[in-house]
């Protein structure tokens, strides 16, 4: 079964690859991605010299949790798609929690 977000909480999508990780906030309710981050982005691709681990998971958490925060969203759900929670997905998510967004 698939996760849905609402109008008040939009989901946080993660989805991994072998070389990278990537974060989008999901409005279900309209059918838009309101904002995402990932190893690809501009901001961060600057930052990181390996592609996708748990140092680099935690950059995408933070950077995603402070675009969240610009848009005024302060809870969301999680949906981790098919992944454990654990390794990159936990360093993401506990990233994204310590910046103040509420899952």
């Amino acid at each position: 079964m698939r996760k849905k977000g609402t109008i008040n909480r939009p989901r946080l999508y993660i989805f991994k690859s072998n070389k990278h990780i990537y974060a989008q906030v999901i409005d279900d309710y309209n059918n838009k991605v309101l904002t995402s981050s990932s190893t690809l982005s501009k901001e961060i691709k600057n930052k990181v010299k390996t592609f996708a681990n748990c140092k680099n998971a935690k950059v995408i958490g933070q950077n995603i949790a402070i675009k969240l925060k610009k848009l005024d969203i302060k809870k969301v759900v999680f949906d981790r798609g098919y992944n454990i929670y654990h390794g990159q997905v936990k360093e993401l998510a506990n990233a994204a929690r310590n910046e103040g967004i509420n899952f």
